[in-house]
């Protein structure tokens, strides 16, 4: 797709995309209370407090303030020094978000009856609760909301389908990759895909990464992302190399080593330094990480992207 920021493009089998995500996810994926749960207070709760804070420590002082206070219409009613006293002992960072918290749940009870909101801009008016916040109490409480963009999903993006780093871009992206109606489930999916297996340090076949098949970076082995540093001299490299080889089997199918190579390099001469043994050198750097499958016959040698 051209945004006039640069060029990306989903793969053509984008529901192949969102099935194998949300498999991946469905299967195995860390477990955080707030997931087993669709009461937008909860959530509201959980999204204000990692905001600032590893969710291994969250997760603790997440249970211990709805011990104290269950609903909204016990915060509403607390103390506002009691609330931000909580947040200090437990090292929630800045107090003011307490201080909001404490508004919008007195908001929610004198507004709105204490009967939550339920889309994206109706969350955005109640105090503290900026638009990302409202999106994903709206999906992850009521199923409701555009795609969310954090800076794991950004990470993820750039690095499977070439987003380019522009908020923008990165939303128009995100939407249209996320199913219709589902926002629950893949933004769960998408955001754990870019904590577990996409990290600053991508654990690709560690994490069983259910995109190796589509992933721009994984093909490339270039894995700079806006919060990773830009890795140095990819243009000509190995990397560059490889991922030019799964682009060309991507987009022409099966090919043969004299058809594939002036794809790679145009420099390609068959029987040259950068020819059929350099080529079958890379195709078996490629097999050997599960993305291409070369074969041999009285023809010739054949590559072809895996399944």
């Amino acid at each position: 797709m051209t945004d006039g920021e640069g060029e990306w493009a989903l793969p053509e089998d984008v529901d192949a995309v969102r099935d194998a995500l949300v498999s991946w996810y469905e299967t195995d994926h860390r477990e955080f209370p707030w997931r087993e749960t669709t009461d937008p207070y909860e959530i509201l709760v959980s999204e204000v407090m990692s905001q600032q804070t590893q969710l291994s420590r969250v997760e603790e002082a997440w249970a211990a303030f709805l011990e104290r206070w269950p609903t909204t219409a016990d915060l509403a009613a607390a103390d506002r020094a009691d609330v931000v006293g909580f947040w200090s002992a437990n090292s929630l960072g800045y107090n003011n978000r307490a201080t909001y918290l404490h508004e919008a749940a007195q908001q929610v009870e004198d507004d709105y009856g204490g009967e939550f909101p339920d889309t994206p801009d109706e969350l955005a008016e109640l105090m503290g609760v900026g638009p990302y916040t409202a999106n994903a109490v709206a999906s992850f409480a009521f199923d409701n909301g555009d795609a969310v963009v954090d800076t794991n999903v950004k990470r993820v993006l750039y690095r499977a389908f070439d987003v380019p780093d522009d908020d923008a871009v990165f939303e128009d992206a995100a939407n249209e990759l996320m199913p219709e109606g589902e926002s629950r489930v893949w933004n769960n999916a998408i955001m754990e895909l870019g904590g577990v297996a996409c990290g600053k340090t991508p654990k690709c076949n560690a994490a069983a990464c259910p995109w190796r098949e589509w992933c721009l970076a994984y093909a490339s082995g270039d894995f700079s992302a806006p919060d990773v540093p830009q890795q140095s001299t990819f243009e000509g490299s190995r990397r560059q190399k490889r991922g030019r080889v799964v682009g060309a089997l991507r987009e022409h199918g099966d090919l043969e080593l004299d058809e594939l190579g002036p794809r790679v390099r145009v420099d390609y001469t068959p029987d040259g330094d950068g020819g059929r043994e350099w080529l079958r050198e890379l195709l078996a750097d490629l097999e050997a990480d599960g993305l291409v499958a070369v074969a041999e016959s009285d023809d010739g040698t054949t590559a072809r992207l895996r399944k």
